[in-house]
């Protein structure tokens, strides 16, 4: 696990401002503040795991819980009609922020491929 303070860990200890749709012990979730999709979100492990490649066995509880959040949220904000689950691991695969994260796009159809 990486203890890197990211911006992602500003906002877990609310030192930087997020427009945060659901919270509980272990995860965070908030709009994103450069939207790709009418509805962006993003769903964080409270606890610090730089990426997905870096989760390990023990890690498997928190990496459902994160899916279940991803569920939660959805019908928190009615994606009714579905959303993408989008998670970059690394800088070849677009992750910009070295906090695992769970994109949650909405709100529009979602074309294929994407990038």
């Amino acid at each position: 696990m990486s203890e890197t303070e990211t911006i992602f860990s500003k906002i877990i200890r609310r030192e930087i401002p997020a427009d945060i749709v659901y919270e509980d012990d272990l995860a965070l979730a908030f709009k994103d503040i450069n939207p790709q999709a009418p509805v962006h979100i993003i769903v964080i492990p409270k606890q610090p795991l730089a990426k997905l490649a870096d989760a390990e066995s023990q890690d498997h509880a928190l990496m459902g819980h994160l899916l279940l959040t991803v569920k939660r949220v959805a019908k928190l904000v009615e994606l009714n009609n579905g959303y993408r689950v989008v998670i970059n691991n690394g800088p070849d695969g677009g992750q910009t922020v070295n906090h695992l994260h769970l994109h949650i796009l909405g709100g529009r159809p979602m074309l294929w491929p994407p990038g």
